[in-house]
């Protein structure tokens, strides 16, 4: 079962919850969409995270045809509102990642594994620059992290999804592992966990301690 991650103590006061749920959802590109997925699957209130491509100019993109498309790798969070808001989400999605790369995430190079924050409305856009305002002021340095207006989201191949607690056996560089096991080997070697705690040390929600 997965360990929840409240955001209240490290972030924004939480809406007080009401018995109704205000399903909302944010769009936002992270490098590998594996990552963003499960770390934004422990948090408390979120309902769903899916993989998928946005922000490129081609239809129907998939994971083989995504270079030269002009599409990110993002994931689309589905979350009450009424329990984490949009706020909080950006604080620990610029704390989970570096901001400071314009050239991808850790490892994964290239123009599809950038960041990026993609707004619906002018609401969306007003927390998105104050997170990233936040974010630079954290680190006293330049936040390349582009926030976009929303495009066509393209859920990415069934594959792709839930990936880090997928059971499937794959091929790695260590031979055949659980997909599961796989996925943490990928993390660690890519040094994602090692850059964010780099940065930003206590603030990093979602560091794996392996």
């Amino acid at each position: 079962m997965l360990k929840r991650i409240a955001l209240s103590l490290a972030l924004l006061p939480i809406a007080q919850a009401t018995a109704a749920e205000d399903i909302q959802t944010a769009v936002l590109a992270g490098g590998c969409f594996w990552c963003i997925e499960s770390d934004f699957e422990k948090v408390q209130g979120v309902q769903e995270v899916v993989s998928g491509y946005t922000g490129g100019t081609t239809q129907n993109p998939t994971y083989e045809t995504l270079k030269g498309s002009g599409h990110y790798e993002a994931v689309e969070i589905m979350y009450d509102a009424d329990i984490v808001t949009y706020s909080q989400l950006l604080h620990a999605f610029f704390r989970s990642v570096d901001p400071t790369d314009a050239g991808g995430q850790f490892c994964d190079r290239g123009p599809s594994y950038r960041t990026a924050v993609f707004v619906s409305n002018p609401a969306e856009l007003a927390a998105a620059e104050a997170a990233k305002a936040s974010a630079a002021r954290a680190l006293g340095q330049r936040i390349v992290t582009p926030i976009l207006n929303a495009a066509t989201f393209y859920e990415a191949e069934a594959y792709h999804q839930d990936y880090y607690k997928g059971e499937n056996r794959v091929i790695t560089r260590r031979g055949v592992k659980v997909q599961s096991e796989a996925y943490e080997f990928y993390r660690n070697a890519c040094g994602r966990d090692q850059r964010v705690s780099e940065l930003w040390g206590d603030a990093a929600p979602f560091v794996h301690h392996n």
